[in-house]
């Protein structure tokens, strides 16, 4: 199946002007012209985006993505290179999960503690009733954030 760079920019929340680039940088190999210069995104040019877009959310930088294209194009002997790049992407994510876990964390925190607050009219009422008083998994809330 073939698509239009139209098509593709607003299945994947793109801008045209950021596909043109990626595939001005050598990140989407695949991608096909037709005679009159028209580009046709296929399934091969779909899964090159997917993946220059998985790799942008690890924070990875586009040269370095390019390298990794590089090393594609270089065929089975970069088997175990991608294979490393992956395994160090993985744990830039789980950096990652582990960072939104604590800004989580703080966020329900202030959820319950606002919450509580509004009930009954007062900030300082909810501090004068004391940490000790605050439900079991809101005080590991709060102590796992600061």
């Amino acid at each position: 199946m073939n698509y239009s760079i139209g098509q593709v920019a607003e299945k994947f929340d793109l801008s045209i002007h950021t596909l043109r680039y990626y595939e001005k940088e050598g990140l989407l190999p695949a991608i096909k012209r037709t005679g009159s210069g028209i580009r046709q995104f296929d399934d091969q040019s779909i899964e090159d985006l997917r993946l220059v877009e998985c790799l942008k959310k690890t924070g990875m930088p586009l040269r370095d993505i390019r390298t990794f294209q590089e090393w594609t194009e270089e065929g089975e002997s970069s088997l175990t290179k991608r294979k490393e790049l992956f395994e160090e992407r993985k744990q830039v994510v789980l950096k990652q999960i582990q960072e939104l876990q604590s800004v989580m964390d703080l966020v329900d925190f202030k959820i319950w503690y606002y919450g509580e607050a509004a009930k009954i009219g007062s900030e300082q009422k909810l501090l004068e009733k004391g940490f000790d008083n605050v439900p079991k998994d809101i005080q590991e809330l709060y102590i796992k954030t600061h």
